[in-house]
């Protein structure tokens, strides 16, 4: 008798108007932000085909806009031109050939657009501001609204000229087509708005266009998302209502359901702050007012489990799984085959996805770097090594942990030593703070990567030069990683080196205190110099465990790096309901062993603050006492070095060398 994969509901196939998908799970859009002058080529061909080789069912890819005034990156497609068909012929061809059904977004934001990009005033319903900045937006004429419709329409006639089965109308997080559905940002009273008729023809006329131009066979899909957090915003019964229109009428094929929107952007792209499958409620509730029309669910939705149980339970008929196949585009197939413990996790850090799309560049991903660079690299396989070497790598930091496994991966023999009991360095530590314990997870999968590979783990073994010297190997990998620079350097403070008072007993660092060797008093001050988790995460941390913090940060926002990944606001809210308070663009200038002097930016004022205790989450500084003697007694050898032995920094750089060097032993 042949057993049933684990997660065998999820690898089902589905009826999609013409076509049968292989499974459930979906590659879904979003933005990857690759294009060239507006076209796609050959990063796009690789990422999104290698996501097709891994499984996936079906590809929506990124958006396209649909109108000048709809065009919001730098790596948009080119609106309205021909030009892009035999950039996507080429993506549709080698998908469809891996099994994929391919689908394409389109798009427009409407009163949040970005002129930086599109040079273009946002156009709008009503003429409401824009939340993506402080610009104002154009009411629209009727000639107008008729304009963008027929931009619509125009994209997916391309589309399917392209080769895509279908298209997929982007309707959430109060884009223009939910513009015109929501009340508060529909404020028209001609025959565009006012009643829920009225409000429902802008997407009728686009959906039944498309369909009268674009055939009979042509996927027509819906994305939404509801957003609780404001009293204007997409609340359940309206979208339950504006779905069973679409579907009452056959206007549509599937809609794909989200969380948040730029009311509450965070939601959008949850990071680890949020619980698992956040959107699937919203599916659910879809589900039972959709007759005919398939739902997918989405946000949030990390792990096969996750997957399983929303569609064992029939909260969705399909589910939408995006950063996960990032971090790991094999995730379908490892399921299908039961290898779903090999599946690499992402974790939920938002660092190198939207983290780079909100600063304009391409999207990778922090634990697969391999993930936009999948037409140099060859996806993320390996080539077999042409001659086997003997590699010896010095510490089990991610760094080490990458280089250790990838050079398994392409045949070495690898031996890895760790001074500590346990792998992972400082990125176990961060995966201790709370909610980061999808951090833990992945060294965990790391430690399984390294067995199935039999790599060598040698723990609780630090080597000095000639011990180093001692190990028969071809290679050798420097990753020792970096330590607490303890002098308490601001970069506010550039002049001073050393913070008066940074060697009293009671000045700790993140790393004592997440191994718990800091002896924490009821207040702790917390310089936080860095602008991200070290500073932030600890503070939880400390806060968690029943002290009072305060954050003391040059920056102008608590959190300053983490704006980009959309945690800060969620974590900073944590930390005030917590007890912990935070000031900015303030410095310390002494610490007194019982307070601390502190100097405001703003206006140079002075104030002492009393305190228990000093954490500095300051930057640390490379450890290299190992490489200097191996430098000093046996230059000959000349290691690799890599991670924060070489510079210290966040650990998308270790991950990212590690894998470079490991492809190149």
């Amino acid at each position: 008798m042949t057993l049933k994969p684990a997660f065998h509901r999820i690898l089902e196939p589905l009826q999609l108007r013409h076509k049968t998908l292989r499974n459930r799970i979906t590659f879904g859009a979003h933005t990857a932000n690759m294009a060239e002058d507006g076209l796609p080529g050959s990063r796009h061909l690789g990422y999104y085909r290698e996501r097709a080789r891994g499984g996936a069912a079906m590809i929506v890819v990124e958006p396209m806009p649909v109108h000048q005034t709809a065009r919001l990156t730098r790596g948009n497609f080119r609106h309205d031109d021909d030009a892009v068909i035999p950039g996507f012929s080429a993506i549709t061809e080698a998908c469809k050939a891996e099994g994929a059904v391919m689908v394409h977004q389109l798009y427009h934001v409407g009163q949040h657009g970005d002129f930086d990009n599109s040079y273009s005033a946002n156009w709008s319903p009503s003429g409401l501001p824009s939340y993506h900045d402080g610009d104002g937006s154009h009411r629209m004429r009727e000639a107008e609204i008729e304009e963008i419709i027929e931009g619509f329409v125009r994209a997916a006639v391309r589309a399917k000229a392209c080769g895509f089965d279908g298209v997929e109308l982007f309707g959430p997080y109060n884009s223009l087509i939910e513009q015109f559905w929501l009340p508060w940002s529909n404020r028209r009273d001609d025959r565009w708005g006012g009643s829920f008729e009225n409000r429902m023809r802008f997407s009728t006329e686009i959906t039944s266009r498309i369909r009268a131009t674009a055939g009979d066979e042509f996927i027509i899909g819906l994305a939404s998302s509801i957003d609780t957090s404001v009293d204007i915003g997409m609340g359940t019964e309206l979208l339950q209502e504006i779905a069973a229109y679409h579907d009452t009428r056959a206007l549509i094929d599937y809609i794909t359901c989200g969380t948040g929107s730029y009311f509450d952007h965070a939601s959008v792209m949850p990071t680890f702050l949020f619980a698992d499958k956040l959107g699937a409620p919203n599916a659910q509730a879809l589900k039972e007012v959709c007759k005919h029309i398939r739902v997918q669910a989405e946000s949030h939705i990390r792990t096969p489990e996750n997957a399983n149980e929303v569609i064992s339970s029939r909260q969705a008929d399909m589910v939408s799984i995006v950063r996960g196949q990032i971090a790991d585009p094999y995730w379908v197939k490892k399921v299908a085959s039961g290898r779903d413990t090999e599946i690499r996790g992402c974790i939920s850090c938002n660092q190198m996805c939207w983290g780079r799309r909100s600063r304009d560049y391409w999207i990778s991903c922090l634990v697969n770097p391999s993930a936009g660079r999948e037409f140099e690299w060859g996806g993320d396989t390996f080539i077999p090594a042409t001659t086997p070497k003997r590699v010896l790598v010095v510490g089990g930091g991610p760094a080490g942990l990458e280089t250790a496994r990838v050079a398994a991966e392409r045949g070495h023999s690898v031996t890895l030593a760790e001074a500590a009991p346990q792998l992972g360095g400082q990125f176990r530590l961060a995966g201790m703070q709370p909610r980061r314990s999808q951090i833990v997870e992945l060294v965990d999968w790391y430690e399984r990567q390294l067995t199935r590979l039999g790599v060598r783990v040698l723990l609780n073994s630090p080597l000095d030069a000639a011990e180093i010297a001692g190990h028969d190997v071809d290679e050798i990998v420097i990753a020792t990683g970096s330590q607490p620079a303890g002098t308490g350097f601001q970069r506010g403070l550039p002049g001073q080196d050393r913070l008066p008072g940074a060697d009293l007993p009671n000045v700790w660092s993140v790393e004592d205190v997440m191994t718990r060797t800091a002896r924490l008093g009821d207040h702790v001050l917390l310089i936080d110099d860095t602008g991200d988790w070290r500073g932030l995460g600890t503070a939880l941390e400390i806060a968690a465990r029943g002290h009072r913090v305060t954050v003391i940060t040059a920056w102008p926002v608590l959190g300053r790096y983490l704006q980009r990944t959309e945690s800060d606001g969620v974590a900073r809210a944590r930390l005030k309901i917590g007890g912990g308070g935070w000031i900015t663009d303030t410095v310390v200038k002494e610490w007194h062993g019982d307070g601390a002097t502190v100097r405001c930016h703003l206006d140079g004022t002075e104030t002492v603050i009393k305190a228990d205790t000093l954490v500095l989450a300051t930057t640390n500084v490379s450890d290299t006492w190992v490489l200097d003697d191996l430098a000093e007694q046996i230059p000959a050898l000349q290691p690799k070095v890599i991670g924060d032995a070489l510079a210290p920094r966040l650990a998308v750089a270790a991950i990212y060398e590690g894998r470079v060097l490991g492809q190149s032993i």
